[in-house]
């Protein structure tokens, strides 16, 4: 970072330059015209009285500049105020200046010298564009965001009706596709036939570059058609068997819209939840910056040409100039370069970075674990109120979410510390997989040889590679496994935060029953998960896909008799923020309907064990559910009275 810093001196000024000057034209107008090195001065570390310094002295000391140039501000610094006249640039309507040292320059070297000043200057150009772009558009945003968020709670509305018709649609539609990737590979097959070395068999012809080359044999069609009639048949013969079970799934997507236009206040519980989350980032990130700078400042010498034998060496910026260093190494600047201490609390800095990472990734598992145990109260009153909706308590949201906090606080940071503890694992093991990556690429310059003491120097070809091969396949092996191990607890997680909602028991206890629900369960969880992702799926893409097609028609001017687009520098860039914005929208929605479908789920899975439909055990489940199961009838309200 010390290397990257500008080596010139820098200082604040209440006004940048307006106009050329040069310290030697001062010291000239000086006896005549003394405003000159009045307003030259307030541009030197300290005002002098009089310029009667000489021009080596103040380029040795680095009290002053050589010259000024013409600037405007820009993010409380001084760029060069370059402009462009019939094709020509200049350097305030300059093409042709002194820089102070005695040479003539002209516009297009001041430009070079400053080229990621031009970067800067033109990214302020593309953000003040985006600006007025954003300016223009932002009720329109906001207005997309407002319709996605009406399609998603329509949506979800509408499966009550639609749930089981859009699966079956949509497996028809997987159906029809793969038949007719039969009949395709069937005919290309017979089409073959009798073609110059279509015979051939893809052991004949070996490894190609150009997959065309397979597709001109009847063996590779041949393959294909067999694959699709298998893929085929399991299509067909899953839906045959699981027929029952793809209708239980259904009717549980249909009742999770019923509860949903019952409990219609979950649906702002994720506004709620990334409150929660902007506050863990805010404190995580204070807290970090904080660390970071609360050692002392460190300086480092840097030299303008690096050729100083003291460079990168520590310094003191006050004393700096009265040292032999500074005569030594012309141009040398003391520079800070970060904050550091030899004390045992600066030592210990880095540690508490890394504890103050793992309260953050605790305390976000526990803003989720806090928000699905909500959601999970909520839906669970819903399905165990007798008659619905008249038995659902007031205010369901609000009162899980005080019997959450109230309650179950310590299960739930249980819960949190150990999907935070697998969570820290996995990112020592990507950091150490990106330290490992960045040491093989640096050449082996010294190894011990077969005598203690040699030392010599190898060739990188020379060093073990089964060594690091071996090292490569069980970090993979590491992260592999802890990746499936984080999924893992987190649907059990899940599921075990439904379980302490609905019967407020520890988590230990909580996840070994929901994790024993589910094995007696299993081929249900299955069914269930697959059916649920193809809707949430679905629903996102539809959402997301209706408001960006209106966006790009009302942002590209293509709808011009309905109403007329705004003119934009740039439609993309409203486009995308409808876009991220719609599907951040839409899922927030399908995510409240996703552990709405989890909770009704292991409600639903609890009731047939607990209950049998008796008159002293009746059935809480709809009787749609209640029909689709074809076991006893569901005992009416009345007589469970």
């Amino acid at each position: 970072m010390v290397n990257l810093q500008c080596p010139t001196t820098q200082i604040c000024v209440s006004k940048c330059p307006e106009k050329f000057l040069t310290y030697v034209e001062t010291q000239l107008l000086y006896k005549n015209d003394k405003t000159s090195w009045t307003y030259y001065s307030q541009f030197c570390k300290s005002p002098f009285p009089k310029s009667d310094r000489s021009l080596s002295q103040i380029l040795m000391d680095d009290d002053c500049p050589a010259a000024i140039f013409p600037s405007k501000p820009f993010l409380q610094r001084c760029f060069p105020d370059f402009s462009t006249k019939n094709g020509t640039l200049t350097v305030g309507n300059k093409t042709m200046f002194e820089d102070g040292k005695g040479k003539t320059r002209n516009a297009g070297e001041l430009r070079a010298a400053a080229n990621r000043i031009n970067k800067i200057l033109d990214a302020k150009s593309l953000g003040m564009r985006l600006f007025e772009d954003y300016a223009t558009t932002w009720y329109w945003i906001l207005m997309g965001l407002i319709i996605a968020m009406l399609l998603s709670w329509i949506f979800l509305i509408l499966l009550r009706f639609t749930a089981g018709f859009l699966f079956w649609v949509f497996m028809s539609g997987v159906v029809g596709v793969i038949g007719y990737g039969i009949w395709h590979c069937y005919k290309e097959y017979n089409n073959l036939r009798g073609r110059q070395n279509s015979h051939f068999t893809i052991y004949d012809i070996g490894i190609q570059t150009d997959i065309s080359m397979y597709l001109q044999l009847r063996q590779t069609w041949f393959a294909f058609m067999i694959i699709l009639c298998i893929l085929e048949a399991l299509v067909i013969l899953t839906l045959i068997f699981l027929r029952n079970r793809i209708r239980i799934s259904i009717a549980l997507l249909k009742e999770g819209s019923k509860a949903i236009r019952y409990v219609p206040t979950t649906l702002i519980y994720p506004v709620l939840t990334f409150t929660f989350l902007s506050i863990c980032i805010c404190y995580w990130a204070v807290t970090a910056v904080y660390l970071a700078t609360s050692g002392l400042p460190i300086y480092k010498i840097i030299a303008p040409a690096g050729q100083c034998k003291h460079e990168n060496k520590t310094c003191d910026p006050e004393i700096f100039n009265t040292t032999e260093i500074s005569k030594a190494c012309p141009g040398a600047q003391c520079i800070f370069a970060f904050y550091g201490g030899k004390s045992v609390y600066h030592q210990y800095i880095p540690t508490l970075q890394i504890f103050n990472l793992f309260v953050f990734l605790w305390l976000i598992n526990f803003v989720f674990a806090l928000g699905q145990c909500t959601l999970a109260g909520a839906f669970a009153s819903y399905y165990w109120a007798s008659k619905k909706p008249e038995d659902i308590p007031p205010y369901p949201l609000f009162t899980a979410f005080g019997r959450a906090i109230r309650y179950h606080t310590g299960s739930l940071a249980f819960g949190s510390l150990i999907l935070a503890l697998i969570q820290m694992f996995r990112i020592v093991l990507e950091y150490l997989d990106k330290r490992l990556k960045v040491l093989r690429t640096r050449e082996c310059k010294t190894c011990w040889l077969s005598e203690p003491g040699e030392v010599g120097t190898i060739s990188r070809a020379a060093a073990p590679e089964s060594q690091n091969n071996i090292s490569k396949f069980l970090q993979c092996c590491l992260k592999c496994c802890f990746w499936c191990l984080e999924k893992a607890v987190k649907f059990l997680n899940r599921n075990a935060y439904v379980m302490i909602a609905i019967y407020g028991k520890n988590f230990c206890r909580s996840a070994r029953d929901a994790f024993n629900l589910l094995i007696r369960n299993v081929l249900k969880v299955a069914v269930m998960d697959k059916v649920t992702d193809f809707v949430l799926i679905l629903g996102k893409m539809l959402v997301t896909g209706c408001i960006g097609v209106l966006a790009f028609l009302l942002f590209t001017e293509r709808l011009p008799i309905l109403i007329e687009g705004p003119s934009l520098n740039y439609y993309w860039v409203p486009l995308l923020t409808v876009v991220i914005g719609s599907y951040l929208v839409a899922h927030g929605f399908f995510s409240v309907y996703a552990m709405c479908i989890d909770t009704l789920f292991i409600c639903f899975c609890e009731d047939l064990e607990r209950n049998d439909g008796s008159t002293e055990k009746p059935y809480f489940i709809a009787p749609t559910l209640h029909g689709i199961l074809n076991k006893k009838q569901l005992v009416p309200q009345k007589q469970k009275e």
